[in-house]
């Protein structure tokens, strides 16, 4: 993958990766570049390389999740790790067992990367700055979600040729998205102009501030269509909002919901861009969401190949004697 920042490309050093906003636009590109190595280790008959082999990965999710912890767990199987899955209901966290006492008796079992999702923001912090392991950040309350951010870049890569120069509007629960969060700063760092979009009670104040001057804020959709390459749209998160932020979904959907006749404003090349789960008929009607414009499968494939890439980097793998793709 040729990017803006090719000539520059950063040699990894984090034991982590907790979020995009620490990192370097260097550091960003290098994982897109090893992701765009790994893409095509899916499209083999016998999809899995000894990248990782010896390693192990525990995927740790407080927080219910299918996509995320799936596409962990592939990757890092196709790497040829092996992968242990933990959920808070089961554990002994359920008999009152602290997140670090859990960590701790992992630790002790020798493992090398622990993915982390907890519903509070600021849970894959505390623990990586207590474990020998790497920490992954799989998404912490509202705070960050790296690689879904990461994946997105990835795809507007693919798709459009550049990141930088884009125009890219995000529209909906600005408030309570980590993916929000974290796409702000992975494309701002890397020369893209952002937009967001939503009804003022979904946009916290001073938001446009974490992009260094790349970020506006406007509430009216239509202006948040006209002249944007990518439409990113974000669920209404009910389960993380503490009091009714907006009237209805109805009302919602008749403000800022995408349609097809909405749409028509649009660039003719627009990506149509959704982390899911999809509230069909809410943020998106179906037929833009199985529409010629939708890449939202697509992000779902490229997941899996950056993913591998960042447990290759954080692992140290890069730094070993091991070969990514043979």
């Amino acid at each position: 993958m040729a990017t803006e920042h090719a000539e520059q490309t950063a040699q990894w050093t984090k034991k982590d990766l907790l979020g995009l906003r620490h990192l370097t636009p260097e550091e960003i590109t290098l994982v897109l570049h090893t992701a765009a190595s790994f893409r095509d280790i899916s499209l083999r008959p016998i999809k899995k390389v000894p990248a990782l082999r010896g390693k192990t990965i525990v995927n740790l999710f407080f927080e219910p999740s299918t996509r995320t912890r799936t596409s962990f767990e592939l990757a890092a199987k196709r790497l040829s790790a092996d992968i242990v899955n933990i959920a808070a209901a089961g554990s002994s966290l359920s008999k009152g067992e602290t997140v670090l006492d859990t960590v701790r008796n992992l630790e002790a079992m020798k493992v090398d990367v622990l993915v982390v999702r907890h519903a509070a923001a600021g849970v894959p912090h505390l623990i990586a700055q207590h474990a020998a392991s790497s920490v992954i950040n799989a998404g912490d309350g509202a705070h960050e979600h790296p690689t879904q951010a990461l994946l997105d870049l990835f795809t507007m890569h693919e798709k459009k040729g550049r990141v930088t120069g884009l125009q890219v509007s995000i529209i909906g629960d600005i408030a309570h998205s980590r993916v929000a969060r974290s796409n702000i700063w992975g494309l701002t760092k890397l020369g893209a102009r952002v937009t967001l979009c939503g009804p003022p009670t979904l946009i916290p104040p001073h938001v446009e501030q974490l992009g260094q001057g790349g970020v506006r804020v406007t509430h009216q959709l239509e202006e948040a269509i006209r002249g944007a390459d990518v439409l990113m749209l974000l669920r209404i998160q009910h389960e993380r909002q503490e009091a009714q932020l907006v009237p209805s979904l109805r009302e919602f959907r008749l403000h800022y919901g995408i349609t097809r006749e909405r749409l028509a404003s649009a660039k003719p090349d627009v990506l149509i861009m959704h982390p899911g789960p999809v509230n069909r008929g809410v943020e998106l009607d179906s037929d833009v969401a199985d529409g010629p414009y939708s890449v939202i499968l697509d992000q779902v494939t490229n997941g899996l190949a950056v993913r591998m890439a960042v447990l290759y980097l954080v692992s140290g793998a890069s730094r070993g004697d091991h070969e990514a793709a043979d």
